[in-house]
C-alpha cells in the first residue's frame, strides 16, 4: 500500500479521514521524518504548496468536485461534511495504486490487517467466499506483501481447463507424452517458481487429480507428464472456493487430507450485502476507474448511494460494477444520481423482522408519504414540499415501496 505524506493543515482538519486511510493500510508519513519515498502521495489543503504537484491531492470544502490525476497535474478533491461517505471513498481510490483492496467496513478492515499479517509469512491460505467477493483480489494482496512480490503471481481456474489439460498445465509436460504434445510445457506450477500460485474455484478440481496435487504442496516438488524425476518447486500456494470444502469432503468429493493441507489458514470474504460499509468506497473507486477519461469525475449523490446501500447484490462486487459502468454512460453530468443506477433485478423484498428499528421507521415513512400524497391530491411536488424532500426523494422512496409490494401512488390515485 502506498505511503501518505499528509500537511499539518490536512491533519488538523481531517483527522478522521486520515485516520480511515491509516486503518485501510495507507503508511501515513511526516514531512519531518525524513525525505518521503518516490512513490509517497502527498495530501495537502486547499491554498497549500506542494513539493511535487503530480504526486499530490488537494482537498477542499464546500461544493462537491473530483478531478482525477492528469498530464503531471494534482488531483483535487471537495466535499461537504454530508457527502464525508463518498468523499473519503474518493481519497482512498485516488491514492490507492491498481489492483490494491478497497474497504471501509470494519469486518473487511480487518480480514485485510489479517492478510497483511499472513502475507508476512509463507503459509499455504484458503479463501472461501461466494464468487464476486474480491478473493483473487485479496489473494494478490497476500503475494504483494510476502517476500514473494517480485515473483511472478501467477492464476488459474481449476473450472475452466478441460480435466484433460489441467494435469498438463498444472505440471508441466514433456514433449510426445501425449497427443498434440509437439513440444514441451512448464506448467504452472513451474511458471509461479519464486512467487505465489492461484488456484481458483479449487473444489471443481478432479478427485483424482487431487492426489497429486497433495504430493506437490507436501515434498514441493512436481513431476512433468511423460517424465520420471521429479523437479523441485518454491511456490506459494493459495486456494480459492466458493463452496463449503468441508461439506465437499463430508460428500466424497474433496479429499480430507487434501483440504487440511490447503487450510493451513482459513480466511473468509463475505457477501457485499452483508458489508454494507463498503459499498461507498467501492463506488467511489469504480467512478475513478472508469470514468478517468474525464476531466472531471461525476460525484455519486445521496439518493443514488442510498439505493446503492439497500440493494441486495445477488451478484457482489461484479455486480456493484457492472451498475456503475452503466451509470457512468448514462450520467452526461457532474453527478450519478438515483435515475442513472440500472440493477439487473430489482431488490430482493426484505424478510420482516418486526420490531426492528429499520422497519419500525419504514412503516412510519410509507405511512407519511401516503397519507401526505392523498391529501395533496396525488401531487408529487406538493407532497415533497410538505415533507421535506425532493421529488427525486419522493420518487425512489415511492419505488422502493413498490418493490416490497406497496404501490403508494397506484394506491392512493385508485
Amino acid at each position: 500500500m502506498r505511503s501518505i505524506v499528509p500537511s499539518a493543515a490536512v491533519l488538523r482538519q481531517k483527522y478522521a479521514l486520515v485516520s480511515a486511510l491509516r486503518a485501510q493500510g495507507f503508511a501515513i508519513d511526516s514531512c519531518e521524518a525524513g525525505k518521503p519515498a518516490a512513490s509517497s502521495l502527498y495530501l495537502v489543503a486547499e491554498g497549500e504548496v506542494s513539493p511535487s504537484p503530480a504526486r499530490t491531492l488537494i482537498l477542499g470544502e464546500g461544493e462537491r468536485s473530483a478531478v482525477p490525476f492528469r498530464d503531471g497535474n494534482p488531483a483535487r478533491l471537495s466535499y461537504g461534511s454530508e457527502d464525508a461517505a463518498i468523499g473519503s471513498g474518493f481519497v482512498g481510490a485516488m491514492l490507492r495504486g491498481p489492483g490494491e483492496p478497497v474497504a471501509a467496513d470494519p469486518e473487511s478492515l480487518a480480514l485485510l490487517a489479517l492478510a497483511e499479517r499472513i502475507a508476512a509469512s509463507d503459509i499455504t491460505v484458503l479463501i472461501n467466499g461466494p464468487t464476486g467477493t474480491g478473493k483473487e483480489v485479496l489473494a494478490q494482496a497476500i503475494h504483494m506483501g510476502s517476500s514473494r512480490r517480485d515473483g511472478p503471481f501467477v492464476a488459474i481456474n481449476c473450472a475452466a481447463l478441460p480435466e484433460t489439460m489441467l494435469e498438463a498445465m498444472l505440471f508441466g509436460h514433456h514433449k510426445g507424452s501425449f497427443t498434440g504434445a509437439s513440444s514441451g510445457g512448464q506448467g504452472f506450477f513451474r511458471a509461479a517458481n519464486g512467487g505465489t500460485l492461484l488456484l481458483d474455484e479449487i473444489a471443481e478440481m478432479p478427485i483424482q487429480l487431487q492426489a497429486k496435487l497433495l504430493r506437490a504442496l507436501q515434498e514441493r516438488e512436481v513431476v512433468p507428464i511423460g517424465g520420471t524425476l521429479p523437479e523441485k518447486i518454491d511456490v506459494r500456494v493459495i486456494a480459492c472456493a466458493n463452496r463449503d470444502l468441508q461439506g465437499e469432503v463430508l460428500a466424497g468429493r474433496f479429499r480430507a487430507d487434501l483440504y487440511y493441507r490447503l487450510s493451513v489458514f482459513p480466511l473468509s470474504t463475505k457477501a457485499l450485502s452483508e458489508r454494507p460499509g463498503d459499498i461507498p468506497a467501492l463506488a467511489a473507486a469504480m467512478v475513478v476507474r472508469h470514468g478517468g477519461a474525464r476531466a472531471t469525475l461525476p460525484w455519486i449523490s445521496a439518493d443514488a448511494l442510498e439505493i446503492l446501500i439497500d440493494h441486495d447484490w445477488p451478484g457482489n462486487v461484479r455486480e456493484l460494477e457492472n451498475v456503475i459502468q452503466r451509470a457512468l454512460l448514462l450520467a452526461p453530468g457532474d453527478a450519478i444520481e438515483a435515475e442513472h443506477l440500472i440493477f439487473d433485478r430489482p431488490a430482493e423484498r426484505r424478510v420482516d423482522t418486526g420490531g426492528s428499528l429499520s422497519n419500525i421507521v419504514q412503516i412510519h415513512e410509507f405511512h407519511a408519504i401516503r397519507e401526505t400524497l392523498a391529501a395533496c391530491n396525488g401531487s408529487r411536488i406538493e407532497t415533497a414540499k410538505r415533507l421535506g424532500i425532493s421529488e427525486r426523494t419522493l420518487r425512489y422512496r415511492l419505488a422502493k415501496a413498490r418493490e416490497q409490494g406497496d404501490d403508494i401512488a397506484r394506491a392512493v390515485s385508485a
